[in-house]
């Protein structure tokens, strides 16, 4: 090719480049617009057509492209830095966790203690270096707490404490430093976090339902936790948790957005209550939730760190002072109760962001999480995929792995740009507190919500195992309710608790309570027509979406007559036609109107809508990016399925 080169001779030879073309964006453009043409796509040849195919939305307001380069990482957040160093973008130590690795934090939250003790001793036993211990009425009793911790050794393992929605906090903190004393521990040696946290109950509960009161109890937590600040100066005493706006079905940006405001409203409080403010910002934690989306989880807490130092400067701390402790968790929102083996994928991808993105420490839930209690095998399974992580991939002995990454500098900046702009609409409302309580924190995140459900529904946001690649035969995992699992606020300006997967698993609990009543599951008869290389991939399709609602296919057929009679062999008023463009022009429209006279209720087409087929009494079309869960609710319908079942 008549084009010049990447690279030239030196003095120590030639560079690597030397013989290649030179890489140009203009050149891609060229290529990938070729590639496309030849899968189909109908391309425009303008210069920026093929980002515009290959680009996707995200719920933050911003595209992800599929190609990025040193000019779109000329604008980083705040120049990134050196670890360890303002803004501490790439960490919060220049060391990282090279050391010692990260903080392995193992989630309690039994009711009963003597279980949870056997638990915690198992943990400690096998690499858990710090626990997080859930309190009140959806974990182990206050009272409780010393018992749980009775084999503990607190001088070394840090306790982290999560007070319920319904919990007295102070009684919780008062349990968990009367175990540390009667244990003789030194105050100058006690560590962990107390997890004072009122803003987040705020944010679950709706209540208290004003702002003035609800800062008043802002005011009073941070009394309380300052009271312990002298006698106990490692002691961390508040937790500024984002997982209630990322649980709510919100996005990256207004979890980021929304601790920074519940940080500077604890920063107000604490300072109030006698702590200067170097020591206030010291005694805060920040909360984050891990997801598979691995890129996106490295830049958010990247983002957060360099978020938190520009508050933190604005606020007078000098430099060293406006580190941020972080702790990451798995997303409670991307685990499914339907084949739940799959969301050991999911936690593994989201530690290793948790772990490369800086987290100083991370909780991977158990694979059974979203069904009740984990069992002893699950949270051994939790533990052991961080410890495989550290130990044999050596994640930690790579100082911020993703700083320089175009893509990642990028949607670090990206991500702070739109959590900053969140922190200040909620920071001019007056605040968090009036933020939540006006119901404006809600109203937002909804808005992402309905967005991500519709994506959900279309299967745009496929989730494997539920909405794509369906087992109807796994056998069903049963585990004992968690406490509070059943408890939901009914106040308007409470955020709920979502789970992507809830509308899918929802259906196939109709389906499994249809089972349960007749011996058998609702089906659909799919009319495989013509030669099987030419229905095979098209009914393939069409059983996967079936069977994403619980619905079992029953395939037959090769010409029109022949599916007809195994229509009505099949039992059921569904019909589906499976083949290919060209068979559909000879036999679909022969093939609905015999289907619809030999009984059938709802006729489907497996491909793109079109009027000819509409007409002859095709009544919806399965292809991609369709209303998948709408249909399925449909059919369900048809089918006589209870309403039974799901956590909706």
């Amino acid at each position: 090719m008549n084009m010049p080169e990447s690279g030239t001779a030196g003095p120590e030879g030639p560079a690597l480049g030397a013989g290649f073309p030179v890489a140009t964006r203009e050149r891609w453009r060229e290529l990938v617009a070729g590639v496309l043409a030849k899968t189909g796509v109908d391309v425009d040849r303008s210069a920026h057509a093929p980002e515009e195919l290959l680009a996707s939305a995200t719920y933050d307001g911003f595209t992800i492209g599929p190609l990025y380069t040193a000019e779109d990482a000329d604008d980083q957040v705040q120049g990134g830095g050196f670890p360890g160093v303002a803004p501490f973008t790439r960490g919060r130590r220049p060391e990282g966790a090279v050391i010692s690795g990260w903080d392995i934090r193992q989630q309690h939250l039994g009711p009963d203690p003597a279980a949870t003790r056997t638990a915690v001793r198992a943990d400690l036993e096998n690499g858990v270096t710090s626990l997080w211990l859930v309190v009140g009425d959806e974990g182990v009793p206050a009272a409780g707490i010393g018992e749980a911790l009775a084999d503990v050794h607190l001088d070394l393992a840090p306790v982290v404490l999560e007070p319920g929605a319904g919990t007295d906090a102070a009684a919780a903190a008062a349990a968990l430093l009367t175990a540390w004393s009667d244990r003789d521990i030194p105050d100058t040696a006690v560590s962990g976090n107390l997890g004072i946290d009122p803003v987040s109950r705020l944010a679950r509960t709706g209540a208290p339902a004003d702002a003035a009161t609800a800062t008043s109890d802002i005011s009073e937590a941070a009394r309380a936790a300052a009271s312990h600040a002298t006698r106990y100066p490692g002691l961390r005493l508040i937790t500024v948790d984002g997982t209630p706006y990322h649980d709510a079905g919100g996005s990256d940006s207004q979890e980021l957005g929304a601790t920074m405001a519940a940080g500077v409203a604890y920063l107000r409080a604490l300072t109030e209550a006698g702590l200067d403010l170097a020591d206030a910002a010291a005694r805060l934690e920040f909360r984050y939730a891990a997801t598979a989306d691995q890129f996106a989880t490295i830049a958010k807490l990247r983002a957060a760190r360099a978020m938190w130092a520009r508050v933190t400067e604005v606020c007078g701390l000098p430099a060293e002072h406006r580190g941020m402790r972080q702790h990451a968790v798995t997303s409670a929102a991307m685990m499914t109760r339907r084949d739940p083996y799959v969301n050991t994928l999911r936690t593994t991808l989201a530690c290793f962001g948790a772990g490369t993105g800086g987290a100083d420490a991370v909780t991977v839930r158990p694979f059974d999480a979203a069904l009740g209690l984990p069992d002893d095998f699950t949270r051994r399974i939790a533990r052991n995929t961080q410890s495989l992580l550290l130990e044999e991939a050596h994640l930690a002995r790579v100082i911020d792995p993703a700083g320089g990454s175009f893509f990642v500098e990028r949607l670090t900046a990206d991500l702070y740009a739109a959590g900053w702009a969140f922190f200040r609409e909620l920071e001019a409302a007056g605040g968090m507190a009036a933020a939540l309580t006006s119901g404006l924190v809600a109203e937002r995140v909804d808005e992402v919500w309905r967005r991500r459900r519709d994506n959900l529904a279309h299967r745009n946001d496929p989730i494997t195992g539920v909405s794509e690649f369906p087992n109807l035969d796994e056998p069903r995992v049963e585990r004992a309710a968690a406490p509070g699992a059943a408890t939901a606020s009914s106040a308007p300006t409470a955020l709920p608790r979502h789970r992507y997967a809830e509308d899918f698993e929802a259906l196939r609990d109709r389906s499994d309570a249809h089972l349960d009543a007749t011996g058998e599951r609702p089906k659909a008869f799919l009319a495989t027509l013509g030669p099987v290389a030419a229905h095979t991939a098209r009914a393939t399709f069409a059983a996967n979406l079936l069977q994403a609602g619980g619905i079992e296919p029953v395939p037959g057929g090769d010409g029109v007559a022949e599916a007809v009679a195994a229509f009505r062999d099949s039992g059921t008023p569904i019909a589906c036609l499976c083949s290919s463009d060209k068979v559909y022009a000879e036999l679909a429209e022969d093939a609905a109107a015999a289907l619809k006279e030999a009984g059938a209720e709802r006729v489907l087409l497996a491909g793109k809508p079109a009027e000819r087929y509409a007409a002859a009494g095709v009544d919806a079309f399965l292809f991609t990016g369709c209303d998948a869960h709408s249909l399925l609710v449909e059919l369900h319908d048809v089918l006589g399925c209870t309403q039974e079942g799901g956590d909706r």
